[in-house]
């Protein structure tokens, strides 16, 4: 082992007067984890820099630059990867795996989103004792400060509940340990993690507190406002409390929420609300900072709204069918008369899957256990029966099978969430766990501004007059 390679794996020491610093007895083992895994990690990555650095990871097309980057791998993203056919795998485990392997909370049977969190952090399944004490970090750092619940309080009804999430994020920024210890200068580079971290754990824990004081304030007048978390309950149960009696009541509601969080918070690095996450955290803005700004990227029409189209899609069926039970056939001739009106079917294709949505699948086997027979649900259950076949013979759709949001508006609603405005919040709680996860590795690995290259379309016209147009530059892909 050469010696930049000792002093790599010597340099817990330096930080572990900071980890003193900011010790907590509810995340002393979380840190302890991590100052071990750590070094290893930066070990790894430098290892394979030095050997593979400057390889090639492929050819970039003009049509890749001009049309959203698709399928241009550059960018590093450890907490999950997807594959065009298995789907989703967090640190390499799908999602039947999750559901069989994370902890769940006493009688449940859905993994916990703590215990999501533990792994997407460390790549570890977390024992039923850690996640115990994750679950108790997150209910006692959940309290949001004074101003914060004034500012909720605040908001007209009419503003969009994403744009106050944003707000409430950002009101709490100056309560940010990585800024201040930053601000310092005493913060050295290989110590940035250990604030981001407390950072991390403060937002996966208020975020949920935030989003049912939204929910309270914007639809129900006020009302139960500011439920204090139960110390001996998970995150899920605890925001289930705080969106209401009627929730706070319903074991099956709440094991609806732990599948849902868990289900939505990562999905790779290219999405617009991790990629944003990433980039602006990439510019040392604080946790804050980064995920108000992938919060304001989830908002957009073509990010976290498409369960919301979803559900009008199927809302809308439903009224040009009638009463049920409905048939087949019915929901095949719907289907046509949409697209031979020029329009699209919301909810099927993916821009990287090629077959059905293993999130998708897991929300229809909640449905298929727990309310069979709920309306909604057997229309959705035919659509997916029967619309893959007639996208299919329309020809037009490379993968013609369901996605995420062909489904999770059917959960909510059978539990009575029908405020569709709120449900990209829902969408934003569980992002929070994925997005912040990766910024934590970003700081412990050091990674640097992200700074793409970028042309203009004069630049490219020059370009292929002096370059043969089919010739890709930087070899084959490694």
């Amino acid at each position: 082992m050469g010696e930049r390679s000792k002093m790599l794996l010597r340099r817990p020491t330096l930080v572990r007067p900071l980890i003193r610093q900011f010790h907590n007895e509810d995340t002393a083992g979380l840190k302890e984890k991590l100052h071990e895994l750590i070094p290893k990690w930066r070990h790894e990555v430098n290892d394979f820099k030095k050997m593979h650095g400057e390889k090639s990871l492929g050819h970039v097309s003009v049509n890749q630059a001009l049309q959203g980057m698709r399928d241009i791998k550059s960018m590093f993203w450890e907490t999950s990867l997807l594959d065009s056919n298995e789907g989703i795998r967090f640190r390499g485990l799908s999602i039947p795996e999750i559901q069989e392997r994370l902890p769940r909370a006493p009688g449940g049977e859905q993994p916990l989103p703590e215990a999501l969190f533990y792994l997407l952090l460390t790549g570890e399944i977390p024992t039923e004792q850690e996640t115990r004490r994750l679950s108790e970090t997150l209910a006692r750092r959940s309290e949001i400060p004074k101003y914060t619940k004034n500012l909720i309080e605040s908001f007209p009804s009419s503003m969009h509940p994403m744009t106050q999430l944003s707000i409430a994020i950002m009101s709490m920024q100056s309560h940010s340990r990585f800024q201040k210890a930053y601000e310092s200068g005493k913060l050295k580079k290989g110590d940035y993690w250990v604030t981001t971290l407390e950072d991390t754990l403060d937002l996966i824990a208020k975020v949920p507190t935030i989003a049912a004081g939204i929910y309270r304030c914007t639809f129900h007048n006020g009302s139960s406002l500011w439920n204090p978390a139960d110390h001996n309950s998970d995150l899920a149960a605890n925001f289930s409390v705080g969106l209401g009696a009627n929730y706070a009541n319903d074991p099956l509601f709440k094991e609806m929420m732990r599948l849902y969080l868990t289900i939505h918070s990562d999905h790779e690095g290219g999405n617009v609300s991790a990629h944003t996450t990433h980039l602006v955290g990439s510019a040392l803005s604080d946790a804050y900072l980064s995920l108000a700004a992938g919060m304001n990227g989830l908002a957009g029409p073509l990010h976290g709204l498409a369960n919301q189209e979803c559900l009008k899609f199927q809302r809308d069926m439903m009224a040009q069918l009638g009463p049920g039970p409905y048939t087949a056939e019915a929901v095949r001739s719907a289907t046509w008369d949409l697209l031979n009106a020029g329009q699209v079917v919301p909810g099927f294709g993916h821009a990287v899957l090629r077959k059905t949505d293993p999130r998708y699948t897991c929300q229809r086997e909640f449905a298929l256990k727990h309310f069979p027979n709920d309306p909604l649900f057997q229309l959705v259950s035919l659509q997916y029966e029967v619309i893959p076949t007639v996208l299919t013979e329309h020809g037009k759709t490379k993968n013609p099978w369901p996605n995420v949001d062909a489904h999770s508006g059917c959960l909510l609603q059978h539990f009575n969430l029908k405020e569709q405005n709120f449900y990209t919040v829902l969408f934003g709680i569980s992002r929070t766990i994925g997005v912040l996860s990766q910024l934590v590795i970003d700081r412990a690995l050091g990674l640097p501004l992200e700074r793409p290259k970028s042309v203009t379309l004069h630049w490219l016209k020059d370009h292929f007059r002096n370059h043969a147009p089919d010739t890709p530059k930087g070899g084959a892909a490694e």
